[in-house]
């Protein structure tokens, strides 16, 4: 069982097809919260007023309300043949990169976040909220091995683009079109020297600044927005 806190991803999730078992709502004269309760009671879903020592030990913006939930479903690469666009995490550890990543992986259209099994953070209770909701509307595919699964997707006729600041060609004159696939690496060591040599190229994003990096979830949404905006925003 999983529990999700925030108002937009409660919202969300009570739009899903995801399994709820029980909602604790702190009372507060809010719209939102009202909106909340008439979906609660409209879905049959048992709601517990709770007080505020209910939340005090969470340490996350949970704007008094939470949901009691099915865990989470991840997906496998069963589906590749219908994907286009797909972002693979290679260790990313920090639960608040991976729910900023997801976000705008769905925001940008992309099909799936490809996560491995080990090493890396998985869905949790801060992702989901980091993540706004968007975490019930893309594909988070967790598999055994990256470097493997790279294989796999370029049999299906995916290109593998690995960000990294040494990478060969610059984000902007190189052609995303078509069946992408990018890798992000770990927030401190990058991409994994198999990983690496896994990708079709390296390309990195020009900076004009002191600073010569960017925080993970930050060159993620870089380069998927590139990606869209390369095909044409479709």
């Amino acid at each position: 069982m999983d529990r999700i806190y925030g108002r937009k991803p409660v919202l969300d999730t009570l739009d899903s097809d995801i399994e709820i078992y029980r909602a604790y709502i702190l009372r507060q004269n809010s719209k939102i919260i009202d909106k909340l309760i008439k979906k609660l009671r409209a879905k049959n879903i048992e709601i517990d007023f709770v007080d505020k020592s209910f939340f005090d030990k969470i340490d996350m913006n949970h704007q008094g309300v939470a949901l009691d939930v099915e865990s989470f479903k991840y997906k496998d690469l069963a589906d590749i043949d219908t994907y286009k666009r797909l972002i693979i995490l290679d260790q990313i550890e920090d639960p608040h990169n991976l729910g900023a990543i997801v976000r705008s992986a769905e925001a940008f259209g992309f099909d799936g976040v490809i996560i491995p099994e080990r090493r890396s953070a998985e869905v949790s209770p801060i992702v989901y909220k980091t993540s706004a909701g968007a975490i019930n509307n893309i594909n988070i595919i967790r598999v055994k091995n990256i470097s493997r699964t790279i294989e796999e997707i370029q049999k299906e006729g995916f290109w593998v683009y690995g960000l990294a600041g040494e990478g060969s060609q610059e984000i902007d004159k190189t052609d995303l079109k078509g069946k992408i696939a990018l890798v992000v690496g770990n927030e401190g060591k990058g991409i994994s020297r198999l990983v690496r040599e896994k990708c079709d190229i390296l390309i990195n994003i020009p900076m004009k600044g002191f600073v010569n990096s960017f925080n993970a979830s930050v060159a993620s949404a870089i380069a998927m927005y590139e990606v869209l905006r390369q095909n044409g925003f479709d």
